[in-house]
Parts: structure tokens; C-alpha cells; sequence
């Protein structure tokens, strides 16, 4: 087993320790604060850091040049300009985090990964949770959406590509919300990935979903595989609190920690593990000496 990336948490919920109100249900979401408060993505990325993550996720997930323009006004370049300066928030937490670094210890540079958000987040009306745009939007439509916000990311500079929420969340511990097998969605795209001798894709997995069907969908995938041809998975589930526009967020007392479920993610081939809503950075801090903990115990 190679090394596993500790990615970071919920960006919107670390980032409302530094601005107090809630986040949750502006069309905007977290993204409205690249242009209202950088300073406050600017901590929360170093609140991160500083607590042991090894990637920084830019507060790009909402952020779009339709979306900026109906809700901040913003025309086209000005759009893409704010996106670019959120890169270079990330860019510039991580100058910070690196330079407080002793330079007599190992560390190694936290990845800078660009969040790509699906095209049903910005439509903001939940369809990202049941992928129902799938069936109405057509592929051009969507790669037209989604390319100048990734060339302005590219542009600014970031080392990965986090395509997130796609095409919908995993309804149970098999399907996707469209009604696909989870495993079989992995296991086209790495084998496509794979007969393009396309280097680039790193590992499929699961944001934003309970905790609890992680290991059940990861199970699937790669439980019947040797080691050597596991496909490398991502996770970053939420809390394992749910979510009512009624009532909010929900069963903070109920859940499990989640560096709890760290080893059997590690050992079912997990590469990059982290958080989603409702995980903050003292969460990333005990998913780090988890894995910590699994990587020292697979050493002996």
C-alpha cells in the first residue's frame, strides 16, 4: 500500500466558523464568499492544513459564470477572474501553511486540487442529489459549462482536477441516484481511462454521502479483486448528520466519527480520504492520525 492523501473537510462548514451565519441555502453557496469575504476562504484553507490535511480543495464547487452573473452581477470575464483569484486564495494559504514548515523536518507540498462542481449545483434546486438533469441537459450543453471554469483553474494553477457530485449521489449502498450500479460506473470509467493509457484519472469514489454506505459501495468494487488490480477510490463522505430544508442538519449525537471507518476504507483500496458537510477541520485532525495509525501499523 502506498501513501494515502488526508484531503480536507467541509469547506462551507469550516469556512462558517470565520463568518458566522449559515451558508446553507444561498444559490451561491460558499462561493459567494470568494467575492464578500477572501480572507475568511483564506483561514478556512489553513484551518485545514494546519490540522493535517495534505490536499487544499479550492471554494470553486459552486462556482460558475452563469452563477455569478445572475446572483453578483458579474459579466464573463469578471466571473472568470473571480475564480482565478480563488485559485490563488488556495495558492496563497498553502505559501503560508509551507512557510511555517521546519525546513529540518520531512513535509511534503499538499496537493492543490481544483473543485469542479456538477452542472445541477448550479441550478440550485437540488437535481445534483437525484441527477434528473441527466436525461434533459445534452453533453454539450454541459461541457460548455463546465470548460472555462476548469481552463481558468487550470490557467492559475492547481495540480488536480476534483470532479465532484457525479452525476448524482449514491442513493443506496450500490446504485447512483440514476439507478446505475456504482460498481459499474467505476469500472467503465477506469477501464476507459486505462485503454486510453490516460494516466490522469487518479481514483473514482464517493463525496457527500452517509458515511455508513461507504464501506458497502467500496466493498463492491474492489472486494473480489486482487490487490493489484483494486481501482484506487476517493472518499469523502458527510458527518452521517442528515440534512431537511425543514429542520437543518440533523443527529449530530448519532454518528460514528468517521476516522472510525478510516482502516476498512484503507484497506478496501481507499488512496485519498476526507470529509464533506458537517466535517470540520478538528474531523480531518482525527481522520489524519487514523491513518496515520494504519500506515505505521501496515509498516510493521
Amino acid at each position: 500500500m502506498s501513501k494515502v492523501t488526508v484531503l480536507d473537510g467541509g469547506f462551507a462548514t469550516q469556512l462558517s466558523v470565520h463568518v458566522g451565519k449559515s451558508i446553507d441555502g444561498d444559490p451561491l453557496w460558499s462561493a459567494r464568499f470568494n467575492a464578500t469575504n477572501p480572507n475568511a476562504v483564506f483561514r478556512t484553507h489553513l484551518d485545514f492544513l494546519e490540522a493535517g490535511a495534505e490536499a487544499v480543495m479550492t471554494n470553486t464547487y459552486q462556482a460558475s459564470v452563469e452563477g455569478y452573473g445572475e446572483y453578483l452581477g458579474l459579466d464573463e470575464d469578471a466571473s472568470l477572474n473571480l475564480i482565478k483569484s480563488t485559485v490563488r486564495i488556495a495558492q496563497m494559504a498553502r505559501n503560508r501553511f509551507l512557510a511555517t514548515q521546519a525546513t529540518d523536518q520531512p513535509f511534503s507540498i499538499p496537493l492543490l486540487v481544483a473543485s469542479i462542481g456538477p452542472y445541477g449545483a448550479h441550478l440550485h434546486d437540488a437535481s445534483e442529489y437525484s441527477g434528473n438533469y441527466s436525461s434533459t441537459v445534452s453533453q454539450e450543453t454541459i461541457q460548455k459549462w463546465h470548460r472555462p471554469r476548469i481552463e481558468a483553474c487550470l490557467e492559475t494553477g492547481v495540480d488536480v482536477l476534483g470532479m465532484e457530485t457525479i452525476p448524482c449521489k449514491c442513493k443506496d449502498h450500490l446504485h447512483l441516484a440514476n439507478g446505475e450500479l456504482f460498481s459499474d460506473a467505476v469500472s467503465s470509467l477506469w477501464a476507459k481511462a486505462r485503454s486510453q493509457r490516460n494516466k490522469n484519472l487518479l481514483a473514482l469514489g464517493v463525496n457527500c454521502v452517509h458515511p455508513q454506505i461507504v464501506t458497502p459501495l467500496f466493498k463492491s468494487v474492489n472486494e473480489k479483486k486482487l490487490p493489484e488490480a483494486r481501482i484506487p477510490l476517493i472518499v469523502y463522505p458527510n458527518s452521517g448528520e442528515v440534512y431537511t430544508v425543514e429542520s437543518g442538519w440533523q443527529g449530530k449525537e448519532d454518528c460514528v466519527p468517521l476516522e472510525h471507518y478510516v482502516p476498512q476504507w484503507i484497506e478496501l483500496g481507499a488512496y485519498f480520504i476526507g470529509g464533506c458537510c458537517r466535517t470540520y477541520a478538528r474531523d480531518i485532525k482525527r481522520i489524519k492520525q487514523s491513518v496515520t495509525n494504519v500506515m505505521q501499523l501496515n509498516h510493521h
